[in-house]
């Protein structure tokens, strides 16, 4: 019988993961923290592939301390940063650029401009958002 459920928190400066038993109470945890880069003013960044290894390291770690296996999991759920943007090579799998983390700001002229042409509400009735350096469209672009 699968007697756990796994939480992956992947946060703005550290990556933990925590085991739960059946009455929700905390079995286990790890908690690592990655590195801020910030190349420019107001940009801010991740390491895609320090994350990846991050989350490898805590779940190793806590499996190791309550002797689990991935078996012993009915699931394991995820959250993470959500508005933080990565593009991953699709042959390779590895990460284009570093991650542009939900802080950065260096599309600020461009919301700037858009707003001045259309409105900060321009693209509400397409996307439920108003226009923001926190969303990650522009960010891709």
């Amino acid at each position: 019988m699968k007697n756990y459920i796994g939480a992956i928190d992947q946060g703005t400066t550290s990556t933990r993961f925590m085991v739960f038993d059946k009455d929700v109470r905390v079995v286990a945890r790890a908690q690592k923290e990655h590195r801020q880069i910030y190349p420019r003013p107001g940009w801010v960044e991740h390491d895609a592939d320090e994350i990846l290894r991050r989350t490898h390291e805590v779940i190793a770690e806590v499996l190791q301390q309550e002797g689990l296996q991935p078996a012993d999991f009915a699931a394991i759920g995820i959250t993470n940063q959500r508005e933080t943007a990565v593009v991953w090579e699709r042959k390779t799998g590895r990460p284009v650029a570093n991650a542009i983390v939900w802080q950065d700001t260096r599309v600020a002229d461009e919301v700037t401009r858009l707003a001045k042409s259309g409105g900060q509400d321009r693209f509400r009735a397409q996307t439920g958002l108003p226009l923001s350096t926190y969303f990650s469209g522009l960010k891709l672009r």
